[in-house]
């Protein structure tokens, strides 16, 4: 009788124990394109994902819960998206969310969420966002932009602008920023137009640029779409009267388009793999050590993820806990510092440093950076 209440004294111990441990989880969803124009993007996001999570739960987890992540497709259409959101989230017990993922996508999921569960939203994005428990760390069109298109401009002696990009919000709301900035700078607006997701054939968007006699072109095509049209102007030697400026052109997209095709290309972002700051370099080499010289090659969008969940930590860490009411009043002047440098949130956005590279040799060449920039129109 002595041994079994002894056996039943360390069994009960166990399960307390293991209630302990999972007590001391938090499950946290990362929504990102495994599939669909932005499918280039997801290998790298998720290998950043894993190591921010991996490099947080050796120094705590989350206000005292170690990370377990759980990883959703969404590079579907939104309302498929928000239903692997919500399994995650309803069926799953995920107590907060990373978001690398379109526009379209981000608006139906913070209708779904309702404010009821952290949402950290990383990518580059058209502005603007102020929903409840939804916390920004991606580039603006004030930042990616604002002090970019003056210079680009000065710097080139361009001034006529030809604006071309896919067929949702994000890259229409950037253009409306852009017109503005390229007006500002002196120049003017020859031409604009917006494509679906799925035109592979640019000729005739090229003959328009030919023929608007634009000496510049900012793209806001994504993924396949963005490298099939950047090959298809250098084929038709448009390289030569034009400029490009994208804002969504990273590392994978470059690779596609090519060193022969990349000819005065440039990018603006907050992040390029680069980078040769210490922060940049550590990331660079954590990311190799653990994934492997032939990983997904780092980016500003995947990039963004492991700044997402260093966010989230800081939140955590402030509020003492993931509720999203808790986070929410602790958001506002809560920082981090990663491989971007030093970032402290203001009405839910970070300012952060932007970076100009030039593409031509097939691989970026940071040449300009911008520090400290204003989102611009942040929630007050």
């Amino acid at each position: 009788m002595k041994r079994m209440k002894i056996i039943v004294a360390t069994l009960s111990l166990v399960l307390f124990t293991c209630g302990l441990v999972m007590a001391q989880t938090a499950k946290i969803g990362v929504l990102i394109p495994k599939s669909g124009p932005g499918g280039l993007f997801g290998p790298s996001s998720q290998n950043a994902a894993t190591l921010a999570a991996e490099q947080i739960n050796a120094r705590g987890g989350l206000a005292g819960q170690k990370i377990e992540l759980l990883f959703g497709d969404v590079g579907v259409p939104p309302a498929e998206a928000v239903q692997t959101a919500m399994g995650l989230w309803k069926g799953m017990g995920v107590k907060a969310f990373i978001g690398m993922h379109d526009s379209a996508v981000r608006e139906a999921l913070i209708g779904r969420f309702a404010g009821q569960v952290p949402y950290v939203y990383t990518p580059v994005y058209e502005g603007g966002e102020c929903s409840t428990s939804v916390f920004i760390v991606g580039e603006t069109p004030d930042q990616q932009l604002k002090p970019v298109l003056p210079w680009i401009s000065k710097k080139e002696k361009v001034s006529k602008w030809y604006l071309i990009g896919n067929d949702y919000n994000w890259p229409r709301d950037t253009n409306k920023a852009a017109k503005g900035y390229i007006a500002a700078a002196g120049g003017s607006v020859v031409g604009e137009e917006y494509l679906p997701f799925t035109v592979n054939e640019f000729d005739t968007s090229l003959q328009r640029i030919k023929s608007s006699g634009a000496d510049a072109v900012l793209i806001t095509l994504v993924g396949g779409a963005s490298v099939n049209f950047n090959r298809a102007f250098a084929s038709f030697g448009m390289d030569k009267q034009a400029i490009r400026l994208g804002t969504l052109i990273e590392e994978n997209t470059l690779v596609g388009i090519g060193k022969g095709n990349s000819k005065r290309l440039y990018s603006s972002a907050a992040y390029f793999a680069s980078l040769q700051t210490p922060s940049a370099k550590k990331l660079i080499a954590a990311y190799t050590k653990r994934f492997g010289n032939e990983a997904a090659v780092l980016n500003t969008l995947g990039q963004s993820t492991y700044d997402g969940l260093l966010l989230l930590e800081a939140l955590a860490k402030k509020a003492g806990s993931l509720d999203a009411k808790a986070l929410e009043k602790a958001a506002e002047g809560v920082s981090f510092s990663g491989p971007r440098g030093t970032a402290t949130m203001r009405g839910k956005h970070v300012a952060q440093s932007i970076y100009v590279a030039d593409g031509s040799s097939g691989t970026f060449e940071v040449i300009k950076s911008f520090d400290n920039v204003s989102p611009g129109n942040n929630c007050k």
